[in-house]
């Protein structure tokens, strides 16, 4: 416990010396707070979103928002990646349109999503799913594809047929790279709400940092960013947790969970 304990106060002492530095220049008038709110007014912010009920509404918004969009590109991401992995001709149809529309600038598509979904939620969420389809994709196709052929050998000399080889020996080897491709696809889902939540939006925190930036509030600003940082935190602890739990058992150069 001893250890333990002075190991998270040594990696507590660098954020505590810059959030120190940060509002002592504050105080010594370095820079505006319409520049950048001192910790201490940050703070403030916080607790008065949170004591009024604001920070928790918007943050239930944004929650719906990302749990949608990165389910419809977790089904799709996955279809698509079964698809193009487990056959050559899927391959062929899937992969080379895949490939060419993962490389378009994705929050480019932004106006393009307003002319056909118009401004209420489903352009929000449909940008959150496109930019997590990608990550799932790619991570699961090649995980598919580099599961060790001899594996697959050994499960056909055990009379495993094609479902059973997919079930039992396919999917648990691409497993690894699947659970890579969540971890890339969840930060690209907060990546795309941020942009998506300045879409005509009433509600969420990319709205709340929006109506923020008009009045000139950094303090709320950074609370905002620091919600999304936390949430983007949390989720890839919760992927990690699930990592550890499906991949319990396997041989790694590290014990799960000491990255």
């Amino acid at each position: 416990m001893r250890i333990r304990i002075s190991f998270v106060a040594r990696r507590l002492i660098s954020p505590l010396l810059i959030l120190a530095a940060w509002q002592a220049a504050s105080w010594l008038g370095a820079f505006s707070p319409r520049v950048l709110a001192p910790p201490s007014a940050i703070l403030m912010a916080a607790w008065k979103l949170a004591a009024s009920g604001a920070l928790l509404h918007h943050l239930l918004v944004s929650l719906g928002r990302v749990v949608a969009g990165l389910g419809i590109g977790l089904a799709l991401g996955s279809a698509l990646a079964l698809v193009a992995g487990l056959s050559r001709l899927g391959e062929d149809i899937v992969d080379a349109p895949m490939q060419m529309l993962r490389t378009l600038p994705f929050l480019g598509l932004v106006p393009l999503f307003i002319l056909w979904f118009g401004i209420g939620e489903t352009p929000k969420i449909a940008l959150v799913a496109l930019g997590s389809t990608f990550p799932i994709y790619l991570n699961l196709f090649a995980g598919i594809r580099g599961v060790d052929r001899r594996l697959v050998e050994a499960g056909q000399v055990f009379g495993l047929d094609r479902a059973g080889l997919i079930r039992h020996v396919i999917l648990p080897g691409a497993l690894p790279s699947a659970l890579v491709g969540l971890r890339y696809a969840l930060g690209v889902a907060w990546l795309s709400l941020v942009v998506a939540e300045q879409i005509n939006a009433n509600a969420g925190i990319g709205f709340l940092i929006a109506d923020a930036r008009d009045f000139l509030r950094t303090d709320i600003i950074v609370v905002g960013l620091l919600v999304y940082a936390m949430l983007g935190l949390v989720a890839d602890a919760l992927v990690r947790a699930l990592e550890r739990r499906a991949l319990r058992g396997r041989p790694s150069l590290l014990p799960m969970g000491s990255a």
